[in-house]
């Protein structure tokens, strides 16, 4: 579920970035669908919320240590450290940190949408105030 939102949030991203004029125009729609995405990772984030406390890798060596005496010199064998990660786990840990990640975009660029709407609306009010015509007078 947080993938399909995850790549549906990216497309939107990119839309609305391609199309800037039409997102400042209704910049409370943008701001609306921003704040529905938030809600989506949100509850993807809930859902993998167990993932958090999860052990995905470990090392492990092996406890052989050698060392042998012969007319040459000394010579051994030292442990082996090997990594074992579970993939599953790290991509489940991975989707939960980008969808947290996720979550605080989608939340900032919806009040700055909201905030480009207020100031937006405050222009044309402006811009209305002061377009007055005023008529001449003819003596």
């Amino acid at each position: 579920v947080l993938f399909i939102v995850s790549v549906l949030g990216a497309a939107w991203a990119i839309l609305t970035v391609l199309r800037r004029k039409s997102t400042r125009d209704s910049a409370m729609f943008v701001s609306f669908i921003d704040l529905c995405f938030v809600g989506a990772f949100i509850a993807g984030v809930y859902e993998l919320r167990n993932i958090a406390n999860a052990d995905c890798s470990n090392f492990s060596a092996d406890s052989r240590f050698s060392v042998t005496i012969n007319n040459d010199g000394l010579s051994g064998d030292a442990p082996s450290l090997r990594l074992n990660t579970n993939k599953e786990c790290a991509m489940r840990k991975a989707s939960f940190a980008f969808g947290i990640m996720n979550c605080i975009f989608f939340a900032i660029t919806a009040f700055l949408l909201l905030f480009m709407h207020r100031t937006r609306k405050d222009d044309r009010e402006v811009a209305t105030k002061e377009t007055y015509r005023r008529r001449s007078h003819d003596s």
